[in-house]
């Protein structure tokens, strides 16, 4: 079956966010007090939207993190982010290579998804196709917002292929029925841990190369007409 949509997350799929996100966020813990490793960090925050990072840190870890903490992490991400962010690289040259529609499923705001896509030149590719975890009640490890971007696309969930980073994206996605690839090609995915539970999440295939991308649809579809 060739998929009818793909649906890409943006941080970590698109650009290379990840590693500057989770170091905003652990300079954002510290400054209201608290102490997080960057392993933890990445287990129980990556792929989810601000809202679910925020009542984790106060449930789990007793975190008050209040409107002005995340005002002050948002300018300092936005910041750096303008400096630093790149895109991953292959993205450019494999999105009009695709030939098939896409989208973007991501938990971040809307205004941070076309910020991030702005700097590293990729808005013009992927606008007005973009979907934020705001735009539906619960983010990920929910189906809710891959449903979301499907039906905005009118494109059925088992004929979606969805491209994710994190445990979280790949859980939503098997939520919603869809089949999902985890990309590990971005500059934080060298976590051991991180691999470790990617490869436990059991996306339908693992890869580190976005120019594969294309080929590796249509091998995937090869086989399951094979079969």
């Amino acid at each position: 079956m060739t998929p009818e949509l793909v649906i890409f997350d943006c941080d970590g799929v698109l650009v290379d966010s990840e590693a500057i996100s989770v170091s905003a966020l652990l300079g954002m813990i510290m400054l209201a007090g608290g102490s997080v490793s960057e392993d933890a960090a990445y287990e129980h925050f990556l792929g989810k939207s601000m809202k679910s990072v925020r009542e984790i840190l106060g449930r789990d870890f007793g975190l008050d993190i209040t409107d002005s903490h995340l005002t002050d992490m948002r300018v300092e991400l936005m910041r750096r982010f303008r400096e630093e962010l790149k895109p991953i690289p292959g993205v450019k040259e494999m999105l009009p290579r695709l030939g098939l529609p896409f989208c973007v499923a991501s938990s971040g705001t809307l205004d941070r998804i076309r910020y991030a896509l702005d700097v590293t030149g990729l808005l013009g590719l992927m606008e007005p196709h973009l979907f934020s975890a705001a735009m539906v009640p619960r983010g990920k490890p929910a189906p809710d917002l891959f449903l979301h971007a499907a039906a905005s696309m009118r494109a059925h969930p088992r004929k979606c292929l969805v491209v994710e980073d994190s445990p979280a994206g790949i859980t939503a996605a098997r939520a919603a029925g869809m089949r999902v690839l985890a990309f590990t090609g971005g500059s934080h995915a060298g976590n051991p841990t991180l691999k470790a539970r990617l490869a436990s999440s059991e996306p339908d295939f693992i890869f580190a190369d976005m120019l594969q991308l294309p080929d590796l649809i249509a091998s995937l579809g090869a086989r399951v007409r094979a079969s």
